[in-house]
């Protein structure tokens, strides 16, 4: 999940997260959500086994309201919130570049 420079949540699957970050930040082959405006940081990670398990958390994901949505992103562990942390330096680092 990515918070936008908005403030709004992006839910997405990917097998390269450091791919779709530069795609959905440069525009070229990004969602069309990111139109008009940029990834902020990324806020939740999971993995799955495959890619069927990662699409159907997704679909549940985006059916979560708003409310719901940040608090799961309130639940993650201090490992999971390292992880993004890490993930979102290398991002800022390269949209910097």
């Amino acid at each position: 999940m990515i918070r936008s420079s908005d403030n709004q949540l992006y839910t997405g699957i990917t097998t390269d997260i450091q791919r779709r970050w530069r795609e959905h930040s440069t525009g070229k082959a990004g969602a069309r959500y990111f139109r008009g405006r940029k990834p902020g940081s990324l806020c939740l990670l999971e993995t799955h086994p495959d890619r069927s398990s990662a699409s159907k958390r997704e679909a549940a994901i985006k059916q979560l309201s708003r409310q719901t949505k940040e608090h799961l992103l309130l639940q993650q562990t201090a490992e999971q919130q390292l992880r993004l942390s890490e993930f979102n330096t290398i991002f800022d680092h390269a949209d910097q570049a």
